[in-house]
């Protein structure tokens, strides 16, 4: 260990722009043995780490990093799979910069340890060799039903099942997943990768119901009335909007609704074809790792220009740094200091233009981040056929909250006590459903930290 002062931080490879901007295979090569330990083989082991601190999950990283270098992959395939339900999906779509990477003690100097490649490398490496996690089976009497089958609720299925509870898993789209099947393009995170997780899950014992939309297909009593307790986890699906004049017109899509039609096209699945960007001037709007999907997504769709439009600096971004790299690389053009005014539309009522409006970055406020002020006067119009509106996402209500006595506070997210148990004894919640629009990791860990209050009340 410690090899940091003679081996510096290596990067995966990436995938050539001109070859990886043609298909939605992922850009990132693997790690091989070799490199992973090399690169494991330069953390210091602090006696405080950082990178366990900063990471929502408090993943081992340390102790599996010392088990590659040691190349003992089964000890930290193991260790990767304790406190993370699916750890080669978290290698991938975390932002490492902003959370374990961002806070490796090398980082002063000489370059973080590449974490999120590592934690790819062990899991890819173990399902390879015919390592996987383990599960008891079910051992009690007690089923849970979880509603939603994103990040949330796959991670409170995986802890559940881990704790011998059996679990119903219903979702109303086609697929499993959520988020991670129809909101992150393939480029980020293989499809593959999230269907190898859930069948490890019907293989442990979870029943999946796709296509059944509680409230719709099942109702919510019906799934109350046949299980010991419920967990929704529904995430945060409803977009937020601009505000402005013209945000109605028929070409101003909301992000999600684009990145699900060309998802499910890719699957070969039904799709409204008003999603074919193809030789069209697209216009994002938002500066997060949704803008830079829809970015990146239109650039491989064929669209005739790409630009994304965001109302603070490239430092401000709320996404990872390395996802407005990588859009960069593929052509994108970036305006920053700009704000959206107005949606311009021709005399067929689509939009035509967006006005947008210079900023500048003022004062503090009280989080620390600078205040945006626009620029009196500096109004200027940017030409396009398609606008998409990445602005992010708000809880959206289902009636049967309200009808089941779930509250939920003035923007929608669901009420929770510490045991992440809603207003209604027996249902609890956890991710974006409560928090709104956050990380993948951090609706991970509601779901496995609710998992366990579960499993204890079952007791």
């Amino acid at each position: 260990m410690r090899e940091f002062i003679t081996t510096g931080r290596l990067d995966p490879s990436k995938r050539l722009v001109v070859e990886r901007t043609k298909d939605f295979k992922e850009i990132y090569e693997f790690f091989d043995s070799s490199e992973a330990s090399q690169q494991s083989e330069r953390c210091i082991q602090c006696g405080d780490p950082f990178c366990l601190n900063k990471c929502p999950l408090h993943n081992y990283i340390p102790q599996w990093l010392k088990s590659v270098a040691e190349k003992d992959l089964e000890f930290a395939f193991r260790l990767s799979n304790e406190p993370s339900p699916f750890p080669e999906v978290m290698g991938r779509v975390c932002p490492h910069d902003r959370l374990c990477e961002g806070d490796c003690t090398l980082n002063d100097g000489h370059g973080a340890i590449t974490i999120g490649a590592i934690e790819t490398f062990i899991n890819e490496e173990g399902f390879r060799q015919g390592l996987k996690p383990y599960f008891p089976g079910i051992t009690s009497n007690k089923r849970v039903a979880i509603i939603g089958s994103g990040p949330a609720g796959l991670s409170a299925a995986t802890y559940l099942l881990r704790s011998g509870v059996g679990v119903s898993m219903y979702e109303r789209s086609d697929r499993a997943g959520g988020l991670l099947t129809y909101g992150i393009p393939g480029f980020k995170l293989d499809k593959k990768v999230v269907a190898r997780r859930v069948d490890l899950l019907i293989e442990a014992g979870m029943k999946l119901h796709v296509s059944t939309e509680v409230g719709k297909d099942i109702t919510f009593e019906e799934i109350a009335g046949s299980h010991d307790a419920i967990f929704v986890g529904i995430g945060a699906t409803k977009s937020k909007r601009a505000g402005i004049n013209g945000e109605n017109a028929p070409n101003v899509f909301a992000a999600i609704q684009y990145l699900t039609a060309i998802q499910r096209k890719i699957f070969k699945e039904s799709y409204d074809k008003v999603f074919d960007f193809k030789d069209l001037s697209v216009v994002v709007i938002g500066g997060g790792d949704t803008a830079m999907d829809c970015v990146r997504t239109a650039k491989r769709e064929g669209a005739r220009s790409v630009a994304c439009l965001y109302r603070r600096d490239a430092y401000n971004m709320p996404g990872s740094q390395k996802e407005y790299k990588n859009a960069m690389e593929e052509g994108v053009e970036f305006t920053f200091h700009a704000a959206p005014k107005e949606i311009v539309l021709g005399e067929n009522g689509r939009a035509v233009a967006i006005t947008m409006i210079k900023t500048v970055l003022g004062a503090k406020d009280e989080s620390g981040r600078q205040r945006m002020e626009e620029v009196r006067g500096s109004e200027f119009q940017v030409k396009a056929d398609v606008i998409i509106m990445a602005l992010g996402f708000d809880p959206a209500v289902p009636s049967f909250y309200a009808e089941n006595g779930i509250e939920t506070n003035n923007w929608g997210g669901v009420v929770i006590d510490h045991n992440f148990q809603t207003t209604t004894p027996g249902i609890f919640a956890g991710g974006d459903c409560r928090r709104g629009a956050d990380l993948v990791v951090t609706a991970v860990y509601d779901g496995r930290e609710a998992a366990r209050a579960i499993a204890a009340s079952l007791k």
